[in-house]
């Protein structure tokens, strides 16, 4: 990004509206999956699953950590809710990137982080299933 980026006109409505969207920032009780992860940031993930017949119908998570970095974990809730278990596994940092826009190159790593808690989650759903 140029040195004279403007916050609020370069950066992409997506990301504008993921990064400032509270709505999804609570702990869930009994949830179906349940995982927790920080990056090497510092950044610190807890994402919640509900799970009805092998779809995702909600995601909840706790976060300390960056704007960014919500953006990330609501885009992941946007792009999983209501999908069937199997296709939440081929989310990848890039869906995330290119549904943001503008998340900074130094911040790829949120995505990465809000990924990789989702993949632990769905594990931990996996694992009571067996």
């Amino acid at each position: 990004m140029a040195d004279n980026f403007d916050f609020w006109q370069d950066h992409s409505d997506q990301f504008l509206g993921m990064a400032y969207l509270y709505d999804r920032r609570e702990k869930m009780e009994n949830p179906d999956g349940c995982a927790s992860k920080t990056g090497d940031c510092g950044d610190s993930i807890t994402m919640y699953l509900q799970i009805i017949e092998e779809r995702v119908e909600k995601l909840t998570f706790e976060l300390d950590g960056c704007i960014n970095t919500n953006a990330c974990c609501n885009v992941v809730a946007e792009l999983i809710e209501g999908k069937p278990l199997e296709s939440c596994w081929q989310i990848t940092p890039t869906d995330i990137i290119d549904y943001l826009r503008t998340l900074p190159a130094d911040h790829h790593h949120c995505a990465e982080l809000a990924v990789g808690t989702l993949y632990l989650a769905l594990s931990d759903f996996s694992a009571t299933q067996s």
